[in-house]
């Protein structure tokens, strides 16, 4: 019988259970133990935080990867957005990949008008005296490297701090970082 997990990855972990270079790297397997054979389905960045899902069963973490399932984050951007870059979100915009210029598919985008509610992350952001910031969600059913924060960057608002919220139907909620919920399926 499978196994699945949802985690709110925190900050400065990576989204894997090994890492065979020499650096010092804070793993998954330090927020809980997980059975044997358990994967992360896509992954978040080490500077990237919120949902992940993990499970044990690939073919379930081939239907979650799939391009049929959205993807929402919740990103602070440096400055004020306006409803003209929301636009060129949504019908893409360009950005590297693999050393080649990508134009991604149209996606999701608003600004979000309440600053979400999440724990102080464990690195400081920044301070007001640096200026306004903006929270956005971006809705994307692909996942290039990176991609949310080379999105933001292409139309001049580099990203501050990156949460994804929701894969699918399945929701971060209430999880605080680091905490890990072992669930019956996931609802994509």
């Amino acid at each position: 019988m499978h196994r699945h997990f949802i985690i709110f990855k925190p900050y400065n972990f990576l989204s894997q259970f090994t890492y065979n270079l020499k650096r010092n790297k804070k793993l998954l397997g330090e927020l809980h133990d997980f059975p044997e054979g358990t994967m992360a389905i896509g992954r978040l960045d080490e500077d990237s935080e919120g949902l992940l899902l993990l499970t044990t069963d690939g073919m379930m973490s081939e239907i979650v990867r799939s391009k049929k399932v959205e993807k929402e984050y919740f990103a602070q951007v440096d400055g004020l957005v306006n409803q003209e870059e929301i636009e060129k979100l949504k019908s893409g915009v360009e950005i590297g990949f693999k050393g080649t210029r990508y134009v991604t598919k149209p996606c999701e985008a608003r600004i979000l008008i309440e600053t979400p509610n999440f724990p102080e992350r464990g690195k400081k952001i920044r301070d007001e005296r640096h200026g306004p910031t903006s929270w956005l969600s971006i809705t994307v059913t692909e996942g290039k490297f990176r991609q949310v924060r080379k999105m933001t960057s292409a139309v001049g608002f580099p990203t501050l701090r990156l949460v994804r919220v929701r894969v699918g139907n399945t929701h971060l909620g209430n999880l605080q970082p680091g905490e890990v919920m072992e669930v019956e399926s996931f609802d994509v």
